[in-house]
């Protein structure tokens, strides 16, 4: 054996060490989902920090299940500085015991947003609007949709760089050709009108939808529809955005649940009075990803290419963004409760939503 042979032979050691979980070391819970718990990992290795994301096996008796197998697959795939990297999947002592392992960010925005004080200025919410716009944006350009977009799935670390997470929900979808899937997906609070109303043949236009929720949470440091249920979730987007009718969104009134619910008469849109502060560009930006019609509605990449990002100030570069102690500790009492209100609605009816 050559002095080439042995160096491969000595990679393909460490290679093989670092996928066993007896080689990573456990230093908190950091949250746990749907389908996992996540913990804050040290590699005894190379001492590298990472997430561990145990993948929840106690509803299968098959294997892995499909959701986790399609999240690796899609996170195999692609490769974004804006989209958070899985490094490796390893196999703890037993079958049922699989990890996926996650490069280590300090922050998720929505601990972040309720525990810090101080509000985001606008430079701020524009650098964290365009990674987030540039992470969905390389996903819709490979024919992937998230599903799952909302503030807890967007990760920040300590470079201020934000990090996309969380593709349990993700999938492939057909550009042309519109498959069916299913509409129990997204957070209720971040789900596009045609969800609500039951559309199974939608397209990349949900994630758009979950984004101008997300920028108007950036603004407001709060959820901008907070509902318990998904009548309270319409009535309050007919509240502010206006009541949808078939002259702004054609053929709404044919979706399987349109008739289901009893809507509002509001026929006017509240986003200048709400959001006093953002310029009439922002307005028009918030209003364009608010679009009931999703034939409408903003695509990523002409948000990028919105006036609101040219106009000053400029987003601030994510060396420059503030730094703030890590958010993985215990939230005070307050942040807690409201982390476990956001997280209801993620868990309403997602369980078994894998097509």
């Amino acid at each position: 054996m050559g002095a080439d042979d042995d160096g491969d032979a000595r990679d393909g050691d460490a290679r093989a060490a670092l996928a066993t979980l007896t080689n990573y070391e456990k230093l908190g819970r950091i949250g746990e989902g749907t389908y996992g718990v996540v913990y804050k990992g040290r590699c005894k290795t190379t001492g590298d920090v990472v997430a561990l994301k145990k993948v929840r096996m106690d509803r299968e008796r098959d294997g892995m299940p499909l959701t986790s197998l399609r999240e690796v697959r899609i996170l195999q795939r692609v490769r974004h500085e804006n989209v958070v990297r899985l490094l490796r999947v390893i196999q703890g002592d037993a079958l049922n015991n699989v990890f996926l392992v996650f490069e280590y960010c300090e922050h998720d925005l929505a601990r972040l947003i309720d525990n810090v004080k101080t509000t985001l200025t606008t430079s701020e919410v524009k650098s964290l609007m365009t990674q987030t716009l540039r992470a969905v944006e390389y996903l819709h350009e490979r024919f992937i949709f998230h599903r799952d977009l909302k503030l807890s799935n967007l990760l920040l670390n300590q470079r201020g760089e934000l990090k996309l997470c969380d593709f349990g929900l993700a999938r492939t979808f057909e550009p042309i050709d519109r498959g069916s899937y299913t509409p129990k997906v997204v957070t209720l609070w971040y789900r596009a009108p045609e969800l609500l109303f039951g559309c199974d043949t939608y397209t990349s236009a949900i994630d758009m939808w979950a984004v101008g929720c997300i920028f108007a949470e950036f603004l407001k440091h709060e959820p901008l529809f907070p509902g318990s249920t998904e009548i309270e979730q319409l009535n309050m987007i007919c509240a502010l955005l206006g009541s949808p009718n078939s002259h702004i969104w054609p053929g709404w009134d044919a979706l399987p649940h349109a008739r289901k619910f009893k809507l509002p008469e509001q026929p006017y849109n509240f986003l200048e009075i709400n959001f006093p502060k953002l310029s009439a560009a922002g307005v028009n930006l918030l209003d364009v990803l608010l679009t009931f019609d999703p034939e409408k509605r903003g695509t990523a990449t002409e948000a990028l290419a919105h006036p609101f990002f040219q106009e000053s100030p400029p987003p601030k570069p994510p060396a420059e963004m503030p730094t703030y102690p890590s958010t993985h500790s215990a939230p005070e009492r307050g942040a807690e409760r409201r982390n476990a209100k956001r997280s209801r609605g993620a868990l309403d009816e997602r369980i078994g939503a894998v097509f």
